[in-house]
């Protein structure tokens, strides 16, 4: 399969200019460090670094009132740390899973630009 791919990719390229070949070799697959890297360049840039400074804080919470729970006998303050710490373990994943929806729709909009600059490389390629 991954020879097929390379293949398809050469054609493409060869009915390319030289400013599409670099916009395509842009498009290309990215590890997982390349994609958090885009989180921060993306238009919710701020976003990012809000939630990601409300999930250091949300961390730093948790682990406090693991702290606190631990060195507790009340029965009462137990329930009431367990529960805090909790809310905080809640918010640290609800904020990792939006940057994970993120990260996916950033790739799934990389997809869709290759699609039409392979659909657009198609159309010049049969119109002349």
């Amino acid at each position: 399969m991954d020879n097929k791919m390379k293949d398809i990719d050469e054609l493409i390229k060869e009915t390319l200019s030289q400013e599409e070949i670099k916009f395509y070799d842009e498009l290309d697959e990215q590890n997982l460090f390349e994609m958090v890297k885009g989180l921060f360049t993306a238009k919710f840039k701020w976003i990012m670094i809000a939630m990601n400074i409300v999930q250091i804080i949300a961390f730093g919470l948790f682990v406090y009132c693991i702290i606190q729970f631990l060195g507790t006998d009340n029965t009462n303050e137990l329930i009431k740390w367990l529960g805090a710490g909790f809310v905080c373990a809640m918010v640290s994943v609800i904020i990792k899973l939006f940057s994970w929806m993120q990260m996916n729709n950033n790739a799934i909009l990389r997809e869709m630009k290759r699609l039409e600059l392979q659909m657009s490389s198609i159309a010049g390629k049969i119109s002349k």
